[in-house]
């Protein structure tokens, strides 16, 4: 106890002090911690790359797929997640990770208390951050009402050979310049 009999700097006595807060009804909209869905995740790094603070963790590895037996493909490889870590001290929870993540691999989650007796407590790795999944709630439904992606309306393109082989431009078609005839020209009139 300080001086001052104000019990500045004591830690409260145990870590589960918080279970004794009452529980607090959190808005619907409201940000806790992000979960991540390891099977998701093919470390893209797009989080990490545009995470303004710098605080998540991504550390992988290449394996290689072999191809389908009686098939002539080469082996394709895959990236394996070995790490994914986030560091709660530095986060500002702004989710530009959660928006940026391509499939869906970071969530939020309403959980908001985790307690850490130490700064270094506050680096969440895989195992914790997937547990905080079966407290995220669901996607909202998708609207009965809406039309389907324009990926899925269109069928798949059977020619593999590219835009440039198909005598498109970045799937543009080329401009053809606009014949006039002379004719129509206001100077001779």
């Amino acid at each position: 106890m300080s001086e001052c009999g104000c019990g500045a700097g004591e830690r409260p006595a145990s870590p589960e002090a918080s279970d004794l807060l009452e529980p607090v009804t959190l808005p619907s909209r409201s940000r806790g911690v992000i979960a991540l869905v390891e099977a998701n995740c093919t470390s893209c790094m797009l989080c990490a790359r545009e995470c303004p603070d710098w605080c998540i963790y991504i550390e992988s590895h290449t394996e290689e797929v072999p191809a389908p037996e009686g098939s002539s493909a080469r082996p394709r490889r895959r990236n394996v997640l070995d790490r994914f870590a986030i560091d709660w001290s530095l986060c500002m929870y702004c989710g530009i990770c959660v928006e940026v993540c391509p499939f869906d691999a970071l969530l939020w989650s309403p959980q908001f208390q985790y307690p850490a007796g130490d700064l270094d407590e506050l680096t969440h790795e895989m195992d914790v951050l997937g547990g905080w999944l079966s407290e995220a709630p669901a996607p909202p439904p998708l609207d009965p009402g809406s039309e389907p992606a324009a990926e899925a309306a269109q069928p798949a393109a059977t020619d593999r050979r590219g835009p440039a082989a198909r005598g498109r431009r970045g799937g543009l078609t080329p401009r053809r310049r606009a014949t006039r005839d002379p004719s129509d020209s206001p100077e001779q009139a």
